[in-house]
């Protein structure tokens, strides 16, 4: 892990895991995908112009995969920096 991506993660992991999953796991992430894949690539209006109910659909789907993709990034952002930690403290015990 580099000195930056340390540093980075550091300061996030102080604000919570719970305001990091929604805010980049369902914010940051969930949400655009779920405008690009139901208004972008897929037809959200039916003849009438009425948005079909596959939107709804939509929403909740891309809402909790949003989540299990912040819940991810947690985890694995926060093994890689406990492993780091013990490698920084690894050389300090030796001395």
């Amino acid at each position: 892990m580099k000195e930056k991506e340390f540093n980075s993660w550091s300061k996030s992991r102080k604000k919570g895991k719970l305001k990091f999953i929604l805010i980049n796991g369902v914010l940051t992430w969930g949400m655009p995908m779920f405008f690009l894949m139901t208004f972008m690539l897929n037809d959200a209006f039916d003849e009438s112009g009425l948005i079909m109910s596959h939107v709804r659909i939509n929403a909740v789907i891309w809402t909790i995969t949003g989540l299990f993709f912040g819940i991810s990034v947690w985890f694995f952002s926060e093994y890689k920096y406990k492993k780091e930690v013990a490698n920084r403290k690894e050389p300090e015990q030796i001395n």
